[in-house]
């Protein structure tokens, strides 16, 4: 037996090689290819989108608007501040008592996980911004540990971020109760790529956890690092 393998040992090589190749090959013929869907508004829950746009049905069309509203420094940011860059936008109080404090803690560890991306950012809006002014984000911003360069959180004229929220983020409910433009945030972190367009939606209260149907912030994570290398 031993000699009959050392005769035929470079046949029994060239084999085994063979095999190997092979089932790679089939390996990832098989293995589904990873996509991130480009979102309009007609592809999201109808309660957080406003009915100008909830019909709106083209890929090419919808991409987050213009804007202009004060950070934690008082500077005024703009798209142009998030131009060629991909990101993760939420929308939180300060004052929340629910889920803003995790949905924050988890944004404190995607900003660790993204510091040295010089082409990823965060973007957080505030829903009462009459409250949260430029000082109080500067307060909350410090004791969040949030790190300037990378993570914004706005703030201005309440009817513009309602529509911004509604219009172009698809991430906020309409108050019931209340005054005009009055907003009910969601759990949402919307993942938004190079060319302005929304690629994902997550459960900022998740971070490693498993939820039917809804992706974590680990998956997040995971969906910045496949954009960064297919855009």
């Amino acid at each position: 037996m031993k000699d009959l393998f050392y005769r035929y040992r470079y046949l029994f090589l060239t084999i085994g090689i063979l095999s190997v190749i092979i089932l790679s090959l089939f390996y990832n013929a098989l293995k589904p290819e990873k996509k991130l869907l480009i979102y309009t508004p007609a592809m999201v829950n109808p309660e957080l989108v406003d009915s100008l746009v909830q019909y709106q049905n083209n890929k090419l069309k919808h991409k987050i608007a213009d804007f202009s509203f004060q950070n934690q420094n008082n500077k005024f940011i703009t798209q142009d501040d998030y131009k060629d860059v991909i990101y993760v936008a939420d929308f939180f109080f300060t004052t929340c008592p629910t889920i803003c404090p995790i949905m924050t803690d988890n944004m404190v560890w995607l900003q660790e996980k993204i510091k040295d991306m010089p082409d990823v950012k965060l973007l957080s809006f505030s829903v009462t911004p009459d409250i949260d002014t430029p000082e109080v984000l500067r307060k909350y911003a410090d004791e969040k540990g949030v790190i300037d360069s990378k993570w914004n959180l706005l703030t201005g004229d309440k009817k513009q971020i309602y529509y911004l929220a509604r219009q172009s983020f698809l991430a906020v409910k309409t108050s019931e109760i209340g005054e005009l433009y009055d907003m009910v945030h969601t759990e949402n972190f919307i993942l938004v790529d190079k060319n302005g367009r929304i690629r994902g939606f997550y459960d900022g209260t998740l971070l490693n956890e498993k939820k039917e149907d809804t992706k974590n912030v680990e998956q997040l994570l995971e969906d910045i690092n496949w954009l960064r290398q297919n855009s």
